[in-house]
């Protein structure tokens, strides 16, 4: 990946900075490796994260964040004019890791200077679409104007991580210096399992977590199915785990509904039972995990297990799990059957379209994509095969 040219070498030195994500637990989880980077910048300054309630537990024990400001994902007025009253000018800088409006308003209100993801970007649109072009760069002109320093999204050839790490390249005389050296996730600090689970654990196990947060991620049930009669085959025992979401707790209950009964006394549900520090905890002690394009997975890669994820729309170059410790800005290429990194593997279906980052092949979240359907149990289960090897 080139850097571009920046502009003028900020000296800036904070005191107080307001990390924002607005988003998901995935995207909260991927701001780590900033915030590392941040910290040897800024040994001695004092580090906030706000981001939405119940979406911050990958943030559990993080030694780098003294407070965690929790806002609601909908806030009324009132809950706005508090947020705001809190956080007005109380900050030196606020890193803007999300591309929304919201998130910007945030980090206007709160910080004297601003770095933030500009998103809607022509990078990995049609060139053809002039009009979505011309929008895109309207709606970003206030954002540019009120930052000190932006970063544009491309979804096909930048890693997510890097495009966060890329946030402090105004702070660098050598900007190509954010990649030297090994890059890391933070994962949460672990919690001890619930009873109901550790208790149940007799044996080698592997985490498989097939619940995505939209269906067109989603692989068939009779693949999983065949992939842990053949785990339980070969003396593992299996542990499901999910979101308690509705849906996912169903789609286990349907996956474990389809094994014989010998398959099933050594498979685990644990649907739903888990917090984010113990879904930690439980992924530090496997000897492999496998699961879809998920938050899970990249805290799979983050706790340096072994790691297999299963990829249809969306470029594993721009959201691939990020093997820890890996140096460089971009661990991937955009189109392989198979490729290992570190301790993540990526798996890719068959098409001349994929990754096409759609929502699948309807382009809808409830879409059914061809190219997870096509990707066969053995295409798994060989890559299971080497990984254990290795």
């Amino acid at each position: 990946m080139s850097v571009p040219n920046i502009g003028s070498f900020s000296k800036l030195k904070p005191k107080k900075v307001l990390f924002i994500a607005t988003r998901q637990i995935g995207d909260v989880l991927v701001t780590t490796p900033l915030i590392s980077k941040a910290r040897t910048l800024w040994p001695d300054a004092e580090f906030h994260f706000l981001g939405y309630r119940g979406k911050l537990d990958m943030l559990h024990g993080n030694p780098d964040i003294t407070k965690i400001i929790e806002t609601s994902d909908r806030p009324g007025f009132g809950e706005y004019l508090s947020l705001f009253k809190r956080l007005f000018q109380r900050y030196d800088l606020a890193i803007i890791t999300q591309p929304s409006d919201r998130a910007y308003i945030y980090g206007l209100v709160a910080a004297f200077s601003r770095v933030g993801v500009l998103g809607g970007h022509p990078q990995g649109m049609d060139v053809k679409d002039i009009s979505k072009r011309s929008k895109a760069e309207k709606q970003n002109t206030w954002k540019k104007w009120i930052c000190m320093h932006t970063v544009d999204v491309d979804y096909f050839n930048q890693h997510v991580i890097a495009e966060k790490l890329r946030l402090l390249e105004v702070f660098f005389r050598n900007p190509r210096e954010i990649f030297d050296g090994p890059i890391t996730v933070t994962p949460p600090a672990g919690e001890p399992l619930p009873p109901s689970i550790a208790s149940e654990i007799k044996q080698a196990y592997v985490v498989v977590h097939p619940g995505p947060l939209t269906a067109y991620k989603r692989w068939p049930l009779g693949h999983w199915k065949t992939l842990i009669t053949w785990l339980v085959e070969r003396g593992y025992q299996v542990i499901l785990s999910a979101s308690p979401a509705k849906q996912d707790v169903q789609l286990n209950h349907d996956i474990f509904s389809l094994l014989d009964d010998e398959t099933r006394a050594k498979a685990i549900n644990a649907a739903g039972t888990l917090t984010i520090p113990q879904a930690g905890s439980l992924l530090r002690g496997a000897a492999l995990y496998i699961g879809v394009d998920t938050s899970i997975t990249h805290l799979a890669a983050a706790c340096n297990t072994p790691t297999i994820t299963l990829f249809g729309a969306t470029p594993p170059t721009n959201f691939g799990p990020w093997p820890n410790g890996f140096s460089g800005a971009q661990p991937y290429q955009l189109r392989a059957r198979t490729q290992t990194v570190g301790n993540v593997t990526i798996l890719q279906g068959p098409g001349e379209c994929v990754p096409c980052r759609k929502a699948g092949c309807l382009d809808r979240a409830d879409s059914y994509s061809e190219c997870l359907d096509l990707l066969e149990p053995n295409q798994v289960i060989t890559a299971i095969e080497q990984t254990l090897q290795q």
